[in-house]
């Protein structure tokens, strides 16, 4: 039978929590019906029903453990004992997916998926979603999601990733968990879940309009296009609202339900007798299928956004009692009575019960310790072991697999003469994926072209498809599946192919990859190394887009290690680094590449070669921090620099020499961060003057935090200049070195100090 409309739509003081709770309560003690013999546990709930009595119990419990929480977080947050109030109200028909999945499918959830955790919680024994759901709620430290950082949705031991509140940005890596898994299996990876598992991934359907949402759902396309595995579930919660801005009516069916490679399903998420056969189709057909599924499960949001939001302001009373009497808990009651499964005393018995287990955990989660120093808070966040990164980056215990790669003894790269920069990275990534089998490079281009500047040449070669692949053309997905490999175990090395195409997909780096150790408590890590051909000074092909300087948008991240060479023996320890931190310590590692010096065989003059270098045997590496000094000794003058400017500064410093009579001394920094204000200030210590020499632009440059450690150093009343970019676009051609600092202006700003 339908479901009556509430009586208690009254809106007395439009408190919509006490309505909403008060219409559960009417609805049960008004309703007028002769209930059969209830069913045993295997029969349907109702007549034609998929869903039998025991599932359905389990499912109502569910329900009203995510409603009673949302209320008691209304309540409560006036009291300051709780710190959110984003609820689950009218999407708790969300607990079918979780009961039609397993806990060892990873699943990424969006903030309204309370119903889902209260029933996934059931998959394992000796777990308690209310004093979990209540501890994160209050930010506890013992909150055993997140440690009391923030209030996700996340559990380890159910395969439950925590997301931020990024919208759609977790769908990237949703799929890139689901090709990983098939992924894995193809080149023999032990996955850390079943090989049939399927990743789940729920979202808003005003979040399904998000470029990040689209990236995924054309990747996924793309992917089923080429007959490739994918089994993510995308879960599209359709409230038809975002905020308050109303979805058209009919759009995401319309939307979605013909796209290619993407498979639709409905079901109707207001009605477990009806909806669980629908969702059961769609989880069954995924996994068995391993395409991508499209699941559009039909919500509502009988309460505001957030306890903040006054709907009354904004929506009609006519259309909140319209959406109050789609509430899923009033037919979850109807299905209670009607099937004669519970009486309305019974029913209402654990309606009551359910609110004093919730408001009885929040009120204990309230008295638990929250997070009061700051080293508790950073913790889980940028975690390091020197000794134990020293030892993996400096093992190599793999000879056999190198000799097999680089094809005998005496074509090891360090039995050949000195190389430039993009031949000893590209020497380098042999080593780290004949180390680490688990390893995986990808990009666009970086196949069988071996990249634009061939870096990444023979390695497609050497370690097949597998391993060495090419993507479409998408920095966000790229990322994402980055994300996805490493949940599965793997270690990724994604390659930007430029920075300034970072910037289109930056979020997946701050907002995700390196928020996942932080938000989780370090429970969840997804190492990477992400290479990116950055910087300026590139001749003949440039302009803005491939001379990209913009260095602080990854400073500016949590975390992340970002690692800069100047030469190929640097490069090739600081890759073993980067992976040993990704390895042991689960970081997110950014290494900038810079393009300018990629061929640059000579310093000085042409013909030199004094820009090629011996290829460093395994068993050497370099410790995160470690910057390179050239002619330590000399104290007249000291020039910070990294990357491009290294060359620079010290054909410059020759010039200085020969005018001045100057020792100069050239600090490569090597690392952009964390920056080692230490060895910063160290150097500093014992100059007479010193030049910050910054190929990034004016504000926000590595610069800035070079001379804030040489001040909190104590050392600025040392004479100081900074040679730094322009804060503009890089222009083509010649008018790029109008913007780029130079030798000339390095050499004019000696001459200034003196």
């Amino acid at each position: 039978m339908s479901t009556p409309a509430p009586i208690a739509a009254r809106h007395k003081g439009f408190n919509r929590a006490e309505i909403v709770d008060q219409n559960f309560i009417e609805f049960v003690q008004l309703w007028q019906g002769h209930a059969p013999a209830a069913p045993s546990d295997e029969q349907a709930v109702l007549p034609g029903s998929a869903l039998d009595a025991r599932g359905f119990r389990d499912l109502l419990e569910s329900q009203l453990i995510s409603r009673h929480l949302d209320l008691m977080a209304r309540v409560l947050r006036v009291q300051n004992k709780v710190f959110y109030t984003i609820g689950s109200s009218g999407h708790e028909g969300n607990a079918m997916v979780a009961r039609l999945t397993r806990h060892t499918d990873p699943a990424f959830l969006h903030y309204r998926s309370g119903g889902f955790m209260a029933e996934r919680f059931r998959k394992l024994p000796g777990m308690d979603p209310v004093m979990d759901s209540a501890l994160s709620f209050a930010a506890s430290k013992d909150d055993p999601a997140s440690g009391g950082r923030h209030k996700v949705w996340g559990s380890k031991p159910l395969w439950v990733l925590p997301q931020t509140s990024t919208i759609a940005s977790h769908l990237p890596k949703a799929l890139g968990t689901a090709i990983a898994i098939e992924q894995a299996r193809r080149i023999g990876h032990p996955l850390p879940v079943p090989d049939d598992s399927i990743a789940i991934c729920t979202f808003g359907d005003a979040s399904s309009n998000h470029a990040t949402a689209q990236t995924a759902f054309n990747a996924a396309g793309w992917t089923a296009y080429q007959k490739l595995p994918a089994p993510v579930l995308f879960v599209c919660e359709d409230n038809g609202i975002g905020i308050s801005v109303k979805t058209p009516s009919g759009w995401i069916a319309n939307n979605f339900q013909r796209r290619a490679d993407l498979d639709y399903f409905f079901a109707d998420g207001l009605d477990l007798a009806e909806g669980y056969a629908q969702v059961q189709r769609a989880v069954e057909h995924c996994r068995h299928t391993r395409r991508p599924t499209f699941l559009h499960l039909k919500t509502t949001r009988v309460m505001g956004h957030a306890g903040t939001d006054f709907e009354i302001e904004w929506r009609s009373i006519e259309e909140l009692v319209a959406v109050e009497a789609g509430d899923p808990l009033l037919r979850s009651a109807a299905i209670a009575l009607e099937s004669g499964l519970y009486s309305k005393d019974a029913l209402l018995g654990l309606y009551e019960s359910t609110r004093k287990r919730c408001f009885a955990a929040a009120e204990d989660a309230d008295r638990r310790p929250r997070l009061t120093e700051l080293s508790d808070v950073m913790k889980p966040l940028a975690p390091y072991t020197p000794a134990a990164v020293k030892a993996e980056a400096e093992r190599s215990d793999y000879s056999d697999k190198r000799l097999a790669v680089f094809g005998g003894d005496d074509k090891l790269p360090e039995k050949q003469p000195p190389r430039h920069l993009a031949i000893q990275i590209g020497q380098a990534l042999h080593d780290i994926m004949a180390k680490y089998p688990e390893s995986l490079l990808f990009g666009e281009d970086v196949a069988q072209k071996g990249g634009v500047y061939t870096v990444t040449k023979g390695l497609h070669k050497a370690f097949k498809n597998g391993r060495v692949f090419n993507t479409l053309l998408d920095e966000t997905m790229i990322l994402g599946l980055a994300q996805g490999y490493a949940n599965m175990g793997l270690l990724p090395m994604p390659e930007i192919q430029y920075l300034a195409y970072f910037h289109n997909a930056c979020d997946q780096i701050r907002g995700e990859a390196c928020s996942l150790q932080f938000f989780s408590n370090d429970q969840y890590r997804n190492p990477m190394l992400m290479r990116v051909a950055s910087l300026g000074y590139q001749k003949g092909f440039g302009g803005h887009f491939h001379n990209d300087n913009s260095i602080a948008a990854l400073r500016d991240i949590p975390g992340l290690v970002v690692g800069c060479p100047s030469r190929g023996d640097d490069a090739a320890n600081m890759l073993r680094t980067l992976a040993a931190l990704a390895k042991v310590d689960g970081r997110v590692c950014a290494f900038l590449e810079p393009i300018a010096l990629y061929m640059t065989k000579d310093l000085y003059e042409a013909g030199d070669g004094q820009w090629q270098f011996d290829y460093p045997a395994p068993g050497q590496a370099m410790t995160l921090g470690e910057g390179r000094v050239y002619n330590e000794s000399a104290n007249d003058l000291v020039i910070f620099t990294f990357g491009n400017g290294v060359p620079m500064a010290l054909r410059a410093a020759r010039e200085i020499e020969a005018k001045r009579g100057w020792q100069i001394r050239v600090v490569d920094l090597r690392w952009l961060a964390p920056l080692n204000d230490a060895f910063i200030a160290a150097q500093a210590q014992t100059a007479k003057r010193i030049i910050v020499l910054d190929e990034g632009r004016h504000s926000a440059g590595v610069g800035e935090g070079v001379i804030t450690a040489i001040v909190e150093g104590g050392c600025g009343a040392t004479p100081l200049h900074r040679v730094v970019g322009v804060d503009t676009y890089t222009p083509l051609a010649g008018a790029a070195l109008l913007v780029l600092p130079g030798e000339a202006d390095v050499i004019a700003a000696a001459l200034k100090l003196a």
